[in-house]
């Protein structure tokens, strides 16, 4: 299994995470993991192509303290932004 392609967007200053084709609760997972590797106050994009991760995944992050900054739908995905 793929892991998630990472790299620091520097359009936004934000950690940029493509989880597509990573299945939820794994895309939760790999998100946490970078989550927590991050500074407080720092952004992590993340791009997925799972709609249940799309839905659970705002919640998980909001349940373990992080900031839902914005959620969409974009074509064929979801982009979702998480403050740490």
């Amino acid at each position: 299994m793929p892991l998630g392609r990472l790299h620091m967007s520097k359009h936004h200053h934000a950690v940029f995470l493509d989880l597509r084709g990573i299945k939820c609760p794994l895309n939760w997972a790999h998100a946490k993991v970078r989550l927590e590797q991050m500074s407080r106050g720092q952004v992590l994009e993340i791009l997925l192509d799972d709609p249940r991760g799309a839905r659970d995944i705002p919640q998980a992050a909001e349940t373990e303290g992080y900031v839902v900054l914005d959620s969409r739908a974009e074509d064929q995905s979801f982009r979702l932004r998480i403050e740490k």
